[in-house]
């Protein structure tokens, strides 16, 4: 058997990543362990039984430049949400950008939205 575990995000800063994704978007803080010069940082979706998000600080300038163009200013994130409306109206309440209205495609409910960093993302509920 082989399932996603996770991925990494570049993000610049450890404590303004989780302030984002844990504080305002709930996702879950799995790991957070000081390695010295960097840490260990592990997050899920709440709800979510596996594949966790790596926050790995940019350390030097190309990882820096990377932040936000990780997937080449395509979206490259797929939240998925069993409840699209209820999902949307909470993360707007909470101040998330959508970069779009909510759209009906063949395969869902989605809309795009970027975190401050300026990695795109769908949320989606799928057909």
């Amino acid at each position: 058997m082989q399932f996603l575990h996770a991925f990494s995000l570049v993000i610049p800063d450890y404590d303004a990543a989780i302030e984002f994704y844990c504080g305002t978007l709930g996702f879950q803080l799995v790991d957070d362990v000081d390695q010295g010069r960097k840490r260990w940082i592990r997050i899920m979706p709440p709800g979510a039984t596996q594949g966790s998000i790596i926050l790995a600080r940019a350390d030097d300038d190309q990882q820096r430049a990377a932040i936000g163009n990780q997937f080449g200013g395509r979206v490259g994130l797929f939240l998925h949400t069993d409840d699209f409306a209820r999902d949307h109206a909470a993360m707007v309440a909470k101040g998330v950008v959508f970069e779009e209205s909510p759209r009906n495609e063949p395969y869902g409910t989605v809309a795009v939205w970027q975190d401050p960093f300026g990695n795109r993302w769908d949320l989606l509920q799928p057909t």
